[in-house]
C-alpha cells in the first residue's frame, strides 16, 4: 500500500508519525497494519498523513480504491498545480520520492503513468539534470494512437480542420510524444492564455 511505502521510507517511528500527524498511535498502527480501511477514515485523518507524507489526498485514495479514478484532464490539472507549486526540481523530487509512476503504474493507470514519466523526463532535461533511471520497462511501451488534449480535438472538429492537431504534434513535447500523448506544455492548460500553442482563428483556416 502507498501510505506504508511511504511510511517506510520516512524512516520514522510510528510514535513520531502519530505526534507529526496529529492521528493517535492506534490508528496508525491500525492503519499500517491494514486493520483499519483508509476509505472509512476521516477526511482530515487522511489530509493530515497526506500531508506528513508529502502526497495528495487523491494519491492515498486512488491507491485503495480502483474506483476512485479522476479523468485524465483532471490528472494532468492536478500535475500543473503541483509543479507550480513546488516547482520543478522539488516536483521532480516529490515524483521519485512517493513512485508515483510505478505506483500509478501498477494500478493500471497506464496513460497517467506515461504521462508522468514524460513530464519527469522532460523537466530534468529542461533543468540539465541525468535522466530519470529505473523505469525503461514503461518507456518501451506507447499508445495505440495519438492522444491529444480533448479541447484541442474540440476545436478541430468545430473547424472541420485537421491543422490544429498537426500543429499540435509539431510543438509536442519530445518524451511525452515518445509515449503518443501529445502535450505542447505542461505547465499550462490549452485554454490558458500563456498557453504557448497559437489558438487564434487565422491559424486554423484551411
Amino acid at each position: 500500500m502507498l501510505v506504508n511505502r511511504l511510511f517506510e521510507k520516512q524512516g520514522i517511528t510510528k510514535y513520531r508519525f502519530s505526534k507529526e500527524t496529529g492521528v493517535p498511535q492506534s490508528t496508525i498502527n491500525d492503519i499500517l497494519s491494514g486493520k483499519a480501511n483508509l476509505e472509512k477514515c476521516s477526511a482530515g485523518t487522511i489530509y493530515r498523513i497526506a500531508k506528513v507524507l508529502g502526497v495528495s489526498v487523491e494519491d492515498i485514495l486512488e491507491s485503495v480504491n480502483i474506483d476512485f479514478r479522476t479523468d485524465f484532464s483532471t490528472f494532468k490539472r492536478h500535475l500543473r498545480q503541483q509543479l507550480k507549486k513546488w516547482g520543478d526540481i522539488a516536483f521532480i523530487d516529490n515524483m521519485l520520492e512517493s513512485d508515483k509512476v510505478r505506483v500509478l503504474w501498477e494500478r493500471e493507470m497506464l496513460t497517467e503513468s506515461m504521462y508522468l514519466l514524460g513530464m519527469l523526463d522532460y523537466l530534468a532535461r529542461e533543468n540539465n539534470l541525468p535522466p530519470i533511471a529505473g523505469y525503461d520497462d514503461i518507456r518501451g511501451k506507447r499508445l495505440r494512437k495519438l492522444l491529444f488534449p480533448d479541447v484541442l480535438q474540440v476545436i478541430s472538429k468545430i473547424n472541420k480542420n485537421d491543422k490544429i492537431l498537426i500543429r499540435a504534434v509539431q510543438a509536442a513535447i519530445p518524451e511525452l510524444l515518445a509515449f503518443r500523448i501529445v502535450e505542447p506544455d505542461v505547465r499550462h492548460d490549452v485554454g490558458d492564455a500563456e498557453y504557448k500553442l497559437d489558438l487564434s482563428q487565422s491559424q486554423v483556416r484551411k
